[in-house]
């Protein structure tokens, strides 16, 4: 499989490492009025968006929610208790204001945009809709590729795409797809190198006989893919439309120095390719929760994250991003806000 080539010079992803800047942070935030460290999660949270904005003063502006969707071939395998036809029906829902993440982007005042990858429905245009249709769904990845090379670039490319006309610099990441916890199963077991069963879960609630009936059937697609060992390779041979578009999309806000919310399993798989491609991509990303989902422990692991939350949450769309999103904004109110001893006047402890 050929792929075009990711040209280093226009795609690079600088290392944000700045030990000076790191030191500034810590120093600001250790003198706050109040004793080091009692803010425990929140004030590494800061000192993260502060070294990913490279601003002492970090202020979080115009949020985007990006969510990309699309099906998937392998759906028909029977690895999702719900049927393909759910995919257009809730992209449906997300742009009538119903659905989580609507709810919770009108809460926190976040920009919702939804991103039509390769849903197999036709929509009409409509306010929030953007359509970057490869195909009406991936291949079956249990009969060959889900996707070819030019597609998978082309859904890649699709995401820089999308990131580049979206204001701000943070992006929350979201998605849509029935069968796509497969598909995120099958990139982490080969990308991190672990067991498929321990990848595998219950997506949206198989049962026992259907949670088996997966495992078996993405036993069998990973072994009809045991040569695609890269990152690209994996991609087009698992899919998907919507995972290929979000790696695209982490790699350009990546670049260009966004902090990226990362939502559940899905969105952290295609954070997974991007990271295999330009490791630098982690230092921009924020894990906002651990979902149920137990693949999701192990990726958030191998990426080196630590999620702000755990709910239980398997309901992908960006719901956990959009519960976070809070944490962020605090985050900076704190470095920005918060009065330091010496401003306040307040006394230091002795011990």
């Amino acid at each position: 499989m050929t792929f075009s080539e990711l040209s280093p010079a226009v795609h690079e992803v600088p290392d944000l490492s700045d030990a000076a800047l790191t030191q500034r942070l810590q120093h600001i935030l250790d003198n706050k009025t109040k004793p080091v460290g009692a803010l425990g999660q929140l004030e590494a949270l800061a000192l993260r968006i502060g070294s990913i904005l490279g601003s002492e003063a970090p202020a979080l502006a115009a949020p985007q929610m990006l969510v990309c969707a699309a099906d998937h071939g392998l759906a028909a395998r029977g690895v999702s208790a719900y049927p393909s036809d759910v995919t257009w029906q809730m992209v449906q829902n997300f742009l009538a204001g119903g659905a989580a993440v609507s709810v919770l982007a009108r809460q926190h005042g976040l920009a919702l945009t939804v991103a039509d990858c390769g849903v197999r429905h036709e929509f009409a245009p409509q306010a929030g809709l953007v359509i970057r249709k490869i195909g009406p769904g991936t291949a079956d990845a249990s009969a060959g590729a889900a996707m070819t090379a030019d597609q998978c670039t082309q859904a890649i490319a699709n995401g820089r795409e999308l990131v580049r006309a979206l204001p701000g610099n943070a992006l929350l990441l979201g998605e849509m797809g029935i069968g796509n916890t497969s598909t995120a199963s099958m990139l982490l077991a080969r990308l991190a190198g672990l067991a498929l069963d321990a990848c595998v879960g219950v997506g949206t609630g198989l049962d026992a006989a259907g949670l088996a009936r997966k495992r078996t059937v993405l036993a069998g697609v990973l072994e009809l893919h045991r040569g695609a060992t890269s990152a690209l390779d994996a991609l087009a041979a698992f899919g998907g439309f919507e995972i290929a578009t979000m790696v695209g999309a982490v790699l350009q806000a990546a670049q260009e120095r966004r902090v990226i919310v990362v939502d559940g399993f899905i969105t952290g798989a295609a954070v997974l390719v991007a990271h295999t491609l330009r490791p630098n991509v982690v230092q921009r990303c924020i894990a906002s929760h651990e979902s149920a989902e137990p693949g999701h422990a192990l990726l958030l692991a191998h990426l080196g994250l630590r999620p702000l939350l755990r709910l239980d949450l398997r309901l992908g769309e960006g719901s956990g991003a959009a519960l976070a999103w809070p944490l962020l904004e605090s985050a900076c109110r704190i470095l920005r806000e918060m009065a330091s001893f010496e401003a306040a006047g307040v006394s230091r402890s002795d011990g």
